[in-house]
């Protein structure tokens, strides 16, 4: 880790600061006058000049020294599905949204991410400020373990003018997260116009899976091997509109509204369920309803407004902000509880039980600025808050401890986090004869504080109640499936950070630019971080040019990885043990080896090609991305010389854990081709073509060790080979998206083509690993205009209904998990929908 002295870091905040100027010396002789904001309409493609990555005004997607996608408005609404999550998968090869399945809150909250990296890997900017992550932190077996993400699905679409994708690292130019890129959604700023939207759609599906064979003698089989599912059905309404007030100002809001039923993708479970009955099977048996799990999507009502303003006001000051509010109240579950099994009581659930996890999530953000000219600086100071909360309801569950009196629903507690952002930022241009352009020259400071906070649940959600089995076995506490935080989990935790930049960029001549920025940080948990980072390109003619980066980055470790907790205690040869997620500062977990968490660091290598072949234009950029010290969550270690060893030294009635630690080292390294190329024809109308794709691969060089863990015999591993394996096969080596979309009076059409390559759904041994073979999914949409105003959709995701390879029995013993959370786009089945919007 780079260091710099408090010194230093309050002369970088001085020199920010001799750039606030009050406003009563704003000068107005300098002021610029401000083009009326028009309505654009559905047809309108983006403008080309970008504002992420770049910090010169007249950028633009094709002439940047990194590769930048720009995704439209129009693009994002033309799939069945209304997720800026999913619509982003399609959009670009190197980002991925695998949406797992039975993962508690993550069922709820599903990551993404790009370029084979982490999902907390990626900066996520509104308008070009710091988005707020989720609260959750995702402690399952999944792509994404260990990560707290931004959550993208808490935006509306209909609010969204157009997202800038930057495919490179830029922690130099925005702090922490940025090590695999940034993605920049930008907000409409409508005075007028607006459209209504209405799209209803389900799942129309067929699918087979393997089922296992029953117990010897048990008289039932398999139904078959496939199974047809109209599920998933899903509303959605939504609308935005423009409004105007005073001559420039503009006032932009967006609702929505969306309704979907969980889908079901399980197989059959092939166990016994009944107890047996004088030595033999129970009859209920023969007539149990063996698909008896939820798998897939959950279910959800969700609610979500969003307002963008800004006003321009006398002497070219310009104030602006946003504000948002989500309400997502979903429901997902959990494995069944057979009738037979030591969870159930008969006397509640005689059949068994599928218990029920109904996170109810909370977000809302709200940011204000101002922008204005004093001198030849551009200044602009904004402020932002955002929070997210979640908490869980138990339901349809038992606390098998308590008894026949147990309650059936539960409130299990949750946790919450908040960030709040201050940022002040001066660009001005110098003049200088021997260059080709006016420098560029950016500086700024940025003050953030994060909070997060986990509350407890009520006690019978995590109590235990003192009820024995028929053998004397005390039994599990806590609510099935989802037992509560307890009070000793609570805790209410906060840090703070600041940092300065400069940045600068300019074109030495008309066919060389180049940037350079340094950042330094420093954060009042984990110390100081200095990165840096330049860039360049050259242009050889106007049909090929070379461009190039490197840099330094970092990743500081979120407050949820800090500070989550969770307990549960298990019997043990009828000794009670509690076997926690730790804090990494927990007394129990620094007796394992655990420290303080430190940033993750990452050296990032780019090197790209552009060629712009008459309309036909071609990009290819090459990266290296090596990242040290990355935190992972470790195993659970519950072993009993582990047990044994937390009790020499003095933690009794501990029975082990886990807990996040830094140390693994990887390199992920990988090719990006995207080629665009537009056809108007006289006749046939207008085409639009693109085709792009992703080749990546990561290796993992160092797993994380502790000096108290190896000691032991035999050492418990702390990061084992399914975690290794996540992260070097968990997600597509290459993925190739194709499309076009066409164009010709009244009508419209989409057709979209993604490959995924093979995934790696990795099991404990070797024997046990399943190869997930390649997957082509076809959408297509077609449109038409009933009228100037009205236009109506229809059409299919993933049309010819593909599935992930089916799970093979011996990773799927429940019958529940038919296919891998490892699948890189899930396990939905084909989606039928239709769709009318409005012009306002």
């Amino acid at each position: 880790m780079q260091h710099f002295s408090p010194k230093k870091s309050v002369l970088a905040v001085a020199i920010t600061s001799l750039f606030c100027v009050p406003f009563g010396l704003m000068q107005t002789a300098s002021a610029q006058s401000t083009t009326t904001q028009t309505a654009q309409t559905q047809d309108e493609k983006p403008t080309s000049v970008i504002v992420t990555g770049t910090r010169m005004q007249n950028r633009s997607a094709t002439n940047t020294s990194a590769p930048v996608d720009v995704i439209s408005a129009e693009s994002l609404k033309n799939l069945g599905v209304s997720e800026i999550n999913q619509a982003l998968s399609v959009a670009l090869p190197s980002l991925n949204f695998p949406r797992p399945g039975l993962t508690d809150g993550t069922d709820t909250i599903r990551p993404a991410t790009l370029r084979g990296l982490g999902p907390d890997q990626t900066l996520v900017l509104v308008n070009s400020k710091r988005r707020h992550s989720s609260a959750l932190v995702n402690v399952n077996g999944t792509v994404g373990r260990g990560a707290a993400a931004v959550d993208l699905n808490t935006i509306p679409s209909a609010i969204v003018k157009n997202i800038e994708v930057l495919r490179d690292g830029a922690s130099a130019q925005y702090g922490s997260d940025a090590l695999s890129g940034v993605i920049n959604l930008r907000l409409r700023q409508d005075r007028d116009g607006g459209e209504a939207t209405a799209s209803y759609g389900e799942r129309i599906t067929e699918f087979d899976y393997i089922p296992s064979t029953p117990p010897t003698g048990a008289g039932w089989t398999a139904p078959g091997t496939s199974r047809s599912r109209h599920d998933g059905n899903t509303a959605t309404v939504s609308i935005w509109k423009g409004l105007s007030f005073g001559e420039t100002g503009y006032v932009t809001v967006a609702a929505e509204l969306k309704d979907q039923k969980h889908t079901e993708r399980a197989g059959w479970d092939f166990r016994q369920q009944y107890p047996l009955v004088n030595g033999a099977f129970d009859p209920r048996e023969k007539s149990a309803n063996r698909f008896d799990a939820w798998y897939g999507e959950p279910q959800l009502k969700q609610s979500t407004a969003f307002i963008n303003a800004g006003e321009t006001l006398a002497g070219g000051v310009k104030i602006y902000g946003w504000s948002s509010y989500q309400r997502r109240d979903a429901l997902s579950a959990g494995f069944f509880r057979r009738p037979l099994q030591d969870q159930n009581i008969l006397a509640i659930y005689p059949d068994g039980f599928l218990p029920k996890i109904a996170p109810l999530v909370d977000d809302y953000s709200a940011s204000a600025g101002v922008s204005w000219l004093a001198g030849e600086w551009d200044l602009d100071a904004s402020l932002g808050y955002g929070k997210n909360k979640m908490q869980f309801t138990i339901k349809d569950t038992l606390n098998r401890s308590i008894g026949p009196s147990s309650k059936t629903q539960f409130n299990a507690g949750g946790f919450s986090y908040d960030q709040l952002v201050f940022n002040l930022s001066a660009v001005r241009s110098f003049n200088m004869p021997e260059l080709s352009s006016p420098l560029s020259f950016a500086t700024g400071f940025e003050a953030r504080r994060e909070g997060y906070s986990l509350f407890a649940g009520e006690p019978d959600s995590y109590r235990f109640g003192g009820e024995k089995l028929a053998n004397g076995t005390p039994t599990a506490p806590g609510a099935q499936v989802f037992p509560g935080f307890t009070p000793a989990n609570a805790s209410n935790n906060n840090r703070s950070a600041i940092g300065a930049y400069i940045d600068l960029e300019t074109n030495f001549t008309k066919d060389w630019q180049a940037s350079a920025a340094v950042r330094a940080e420093h954060y009042s948990d984990f110390g100081n971080n200095v990165t840096g980072k330049i860039a360049t390109r050259y242009d050889f003619s106007k049909e090929f040019g070379l461009r190039g980066s490197l840099q330094n980055g970092f990743r500081a470790p979120s407050p949820q990885q800090q500070f989550f907790t969770s307990t549960a205690t298990n019997f043990i040869n009828g000794v009670p043990f509690e076997i926690t997620t730790f804090k990494p500062t927990d007394p129990a977990a620094v007796a394992l080896g655990a420290k303080p968490l430190d940033a993750e660091k990452s050296f990032n290598q780019s090197l790209g090609a552009v060629f712009s072949l008459g309309k036909l234009g071609i990009t290819v950029d090459a990266y290296r991305i090596q990242l040290s010290n990355r935190i992972v969550l470790s195993e659970n270690l519950t072993a009993t010389n582990v047990r044994n060893y937390l009790t020499a030294q003095g933690f009794i009635g501990i029975g082990g854990g886990r807990f996040f630690i830094n140390g693994v080292d990887t390199t992920t390294k990988g090719l990006d081709i995207v080629s665009n190329w537009p056809m108007l024809t006289e006749s046939a109308g207008r085409f639009d073509f693109t085709l792009a794709g992703n080749f990546t691969k990561t290796e993992v060089s160092k797993v994380p060790q502790t000096a108290q863990l190896a000691a032991l015999t035999p050492a418990p591993v702390l990061f084992d080979r399914i975690n290794v394996l996540s992260l070097e096969r968990g997600q597509p080596r290459n993925k190739i998206n194709a499309s076009v979309d066409w164009k010709l009076a009244d009508y419209a059409a989409t057709i979209r083509a993604t490959r995924y390559g093979e995934v790696l759904d990795p099991g404990t041994t070797a024997a046990l690993d399943q190869t997930l073979s390649p997957k082509t999914l076809v959408d297509v949409e077609l449109r038409y205009s009933l009228s100037k105003r009205l236009k109506l959709a229809v059409g299919a995701d993933n049309i010819f209904d593909v599935y992930a390879d089916a799970r093979l029995p011996a990773l799927n013993t429940t019958g529940a998990t038919s296919f891998s959370n490892f699948s890189p786009f899930g396990r939905s089945g084909r989606f039928v929908y239709v769709r009318l919007s409005y012009s306002l």
